[in-house]
């Protein structure tokens, strides 16, 4: 009997262990909901909350008084206010719970109740005291003209796109990575992998490559629904906006190695995760500027890695920015992710 030879396909343990953890990846569909339909949902709801349209007319109460229908009146010429009458302790009450931004109480003088430290109070303040002094017999000396411009890009929309992107990269990298590897050390399968000829490096380079395979649908698709459906500019080089994404996913997938290097248990890795994570959730300008915070705080703010791939994000998208002008956010990026990976080889254990 002629005995049949078979040809086995022989793969380096890189490529054994990056298909291995693609298969894995496909065939939970939770995985891919959190990474492929999550982010699109979140962009859509967010970009319906905050889509374009007119302003909202302010809300004032006027405290009921002898002089209350006259200044009712008044105000109600003015198409940015929305005034109301109220008693001195409703007009008090809504005051405080944000229902109303300004309050107009005395006598012939009037007093403006209001919160100086929000903006549409101080606009209301405005637009009120120029309401009650024409109908005082006030003459203004002249109309000035107005011209509205929008800005492409300039929607909160368009601000908020790119910092979803980031938040995502960083999501799926630091989530997808660390868990992977905490319930395989938990099921003891990393412990039969001593026995095989496999390195660590092999391991954790093949979470990486695997994680950088999902990366050009993960974020094509949410680039792309932003582009359809919100109209979304991108001004600069869309090869350099997939750098500048492929950069932040090794980074933060680097970061993932490192907080998953040592946990057993899924308690423990999400522990570290969140003290990780936390953090950039917060100071990273995901869903309003850095600028907001104080500039004793700017350096820890600037020195992490999601604020670095969100304004590289935002200045390609938005600005079209060029590569010379990101290299320092790209420095940022190439150093955490360096520093991390080095690190999770000295740490990583394999039970």
């Amino acid at each position: 009997m002629a005995r049949r030879s078979a040809t086995y396909k022989v793969r380096g343990p890189l490529t054994e262990l990056t298909l291995a953890r693609i298969r894995e990846l496909i065939r939970e569909p939770e995985a891919l909901f959190w990474v492929f339909v999550f982010p699109i949902l979140l962009t859509a709801i967010l970009g319906l909350a905050f889509r374009s349209r007119p302003p909202e007319a302010l809300p004032v109460a006027v405290v009921e008084g002898p002089l209350a229908d006259a200044r009712l009146a008044a105000l109600a010429k003015e198409p940015d206010l929305k005034p109301d009458t109220l008693t001195e302790e409703e007009a008090r009450q809504a005051l405080a719970r944000g229902r109303v931004v300004l309050v107009v109480s005395g006598g012939e003088t009037p007093m403006y109740s209001y919160d100086p430290t929000q903006p549409e109070s101080r606009a209301a303040r405005l637009a009120v005291d120029a309401a009650l002094q024409r109908a005082a017999g006030r003459v203004d000396a002249f109309s000035a003209g107005s011209a509205q411009v929008t800005e492409p890009g300039s929607r909160y929309v368009d601000f908020l796109v790119p910092g979803l992107l980031g938040m995502n990269l960083m999501g799926t990298g630091m989530w997808g990575i660390g868990f992977s590897l905490v319930v395989a050390r938990n099921g003891n399968l990393l412990k039969r992998l001593v026995a095989a000829p496999v390195r660590k490096s092999h391991l954790l380079g093949a979470q990486l490559t695997s994680r950088l395979i999902f990366l050009i649908p993960e974020a094509g698709a949410l680039l792309l629904f932003a582009w359809v459906a919100l109209g979304v500019p991108f001004r600069g080089s869309l090869i350099l906006l997939a750098a500048v994404s492929l950069l932040g996913a090794l980074s933060f997938s680097g970061l993932g190695l490192l907080a998953a290097a040592r946990p057993r248990t899924i308690e423990g890795v999400s522990g570290v995760m969140n003290l990780v994570m936390v953090p950039m959730w917060i100071f990273s300008g995901i869903f309003f500027s850095t600028e907001r915070f104080p500039a004793k705080i700017q350096p820890f703010v600037q020195a992490l890695p999601l604020t670095a791939l969100n304004d590289a994000l935002r200045g390609v998208m938005l600005q079209g920015t060029g590569l010379v002008a990101l290299l320092p956010e790209l420095a940022v990026l190439a150093v955490w992710g360096i520093i991390s990976f080095l690190l999770a080889l000295k740490f990583f254990r394999w039970q």
